[in-house]
């Protein structure tokens, strides 16, 4: 009996100590979630003249979605940001970075029907089609051209959302000045394929047979289906980071470079970090949008735009492969087309190489030129 009783005892004191930790880590989260992205102040600590920097909520196609609008100066060129996913937002990256976008441009982070700021129960799973969210992009374009006055805006995407913006710049070119596309997607299926063998083949010369044990499972080249599923998969993003071809080359982690900083980008809600999780793991999953995604070849949708277009993909990326970026590249019909390589990047180059990321933008986008892209 006293054993029992020392031992409910010890029990009490464990759960405590985890509800203590749990507590704190909640008023932490609290603490560190105000919702508001920072002012740009000037020395004395006041907002810079003529800046902004704002989260706003518009309704687009029929149903309130988000967006942060951040500028130093709102006589920039305005950018509308197509972040990837599709329909997973990465402000959070952009904060912690600090690329520099504002510097040149007003931008606009919106974040698309159905996740982030735009998770609603509004946003229905029919309507999470990539016609859908192109229309919502056109929306959205049309909005920042009123209120900030421009006959034209630059148009740039990244990963998943380079399928949103691509068709927005075909069906509306006379909306944009250029498109700007960062890990473009082509054939999506042919690019899990591709990392898929990559994976594999890493893990075996590292002689890591746990992880080609769990690759093998499933059996990506054997049918579409379940390289769809791979696709889907957590231990596709887990393996990507591990060898360097995810998000970032130095990005080894999904916990610790994309779990975490969620949490404490200060830009967002303690409500708002939960949706952002709530649509990736309990919504998104039921919509069509990952399948439709791999079900099309966007270089076969879209083999010409009426606009300047600016490819930026990183040497590494296996996330969206860079050589069938190229490929794409090479076919497209443009008025004026530049492919950039960055060497030391993988999937995301704004946040791997921000100087020389800007300096194109600058040089180059800005210009109309495309002097810095790579030789043909």
């Amino acid at each position: 009996m006293k054993w029992i009783i020392k031992g409910l005892k010890v029990l009490l004191i464990v759960l405590s100590f985890i509800l203590a930790l749990l507590t704190c880590l909640v008023i932490f989260l609290l603490i560190a979630s105000p919702g508001k992205p920072e002012p740009f102040l000037d020395s004395e600590g006041e907002p810079v003249q003529g800046s902004i920097s704002e989260k706003t909520f518009v309704n687009i196609g029929g149903v309130k979605q988000g967006m942060f609008i951040r500028s130093k100066n709102t006589d920039h060129p305005v950018l509308l940001y197509v972040h990837g996913g599709p329909a997973f937002p990465n402000y959070f990256l952009v904060d912690k970075y600090r690329p520099g976008l504002e510097d040149i441009f007003t931008v606009c982070y919106w974040e698309q029907r159905g996740g982030g700021l735009s998770y609603s129960p509004e946003v229905t799973i029919l309507s999470m089609t990539f016609e859908q969210l192109a229309a919502d992009a056109i929306e959205v374009a049309g909005y920042l051209r009123n209120r900030f006055g421009k006959e034209k805006i630059y148009l740039m995407a990244h990963s998943g959302g380079t399928a949103i913006a691509l068709l927005s710049a075909a069906r509306a070119p006379q909306l944009f000045h250029a498109y700007i596309a960062m890990a473009q997607t082509t054939n999506q299926l042919e690019s899990e394929k591709i990392a898929y063998r990559h994976l594999l083949d890493e893990y075996a010369a590292l002689g890591n047979k746990k992880a080609v044990k769990e690759l093998l499972a499933y059996d990506a080249l054997r049918a579409d289906s379940d390289t769809a599923r791979f696709f889907k998969s957590a231990l596709r993003d887990r393996s990507m980071h591990e060898l360097g071809v995810g998000t970032m080359r130095e990005m080894k982690s999904v916990f610790w470079g994309v779990f975490i900083p969620v949490w404490t980008c200060r830009a967002y809600t303690f409500r708002e970090k939960i949706n952002i999780w709530k649509a990736k793991i309990l919504f998104l999953p039921k919509t069509g949008i990952f399948d439709e995604l791999c079900a099309n070849d966007f270089a076969e949708r879209v083999p010409r735009l009426e606009i300047p277009v600016y490819f930026m993909s990183g040497r590494y990326d296996l996330t969206v492969n860079i050589d069938l970026a190229k490929a794409y590249f090479k076919k497209m019909s443009a008025p004026l087309k530049g492919f950039y390589t960055f060497e030391k990047s993988a999937h995301s180059p704004l946040f791997e190489e921000s100087d020389r990321f800007r300096e194109i933008l600058i040089e180059d986008v800005l210009k109309g030129r495309n002097d810095l892209a790579d030789p043909p």
